[in-house]
């Protein structure tokens, strides 16, 4: 009768353990998933953030900036941000295509250009 109670008390130990380490890996997965939707959601937000605009809209110092620092370079796409951000889609002289950021006084923002590293390759 010892073994039986024993027996029992241990299988029922044993299942609450393995429910505890299920709980555990569901809450970690519900954490991953909620991390990756976040990262995600960030992305969209940067991707959306900027509005396409006519070549000819950019700023003044931007096209200057663009022809001192990108010689022989055209500007193939223009977009802006409510921030007043640009993003400029330039077309090098050697037919390469570059993403650059730049603020509304023609100065490189550096911090998003490293974001998009890829793109100015």
């Amino acid at each position: 009768m010892k073994k039986l109670i024993f027996a029992t008390a241990l299988a029922i130990g044993s299942l609450t353990a393995v429910n505890a380490q299920q709980d555990a890996a569901i809450a970690q997965a519900s954490t991953d998933e909620a991390t990756i939707t976040k990262a995600v959601d960030t992305q969209e937000t940067v991707a959306q953030d900027f509005k396409e605009i006519k070549a000819t809209e950019l700023p003044k110092p931007v096209l200057e900036a663009v022809a001192s620092d990108f010689k022989g370079a055209t500007v193939s796409k223009a977009y802006k941000n409510a921030k007043g951000e640009y993003k400029v889609v330039i077309a090098t002289a050697d037919k390469k295509q570059k993403t650059v950021y730049a603020s509304a006084d023609g100065e490189w923002m550096k911090k998003k250009m490293k974001m998009n590293k890829k793109s100015r390759q």
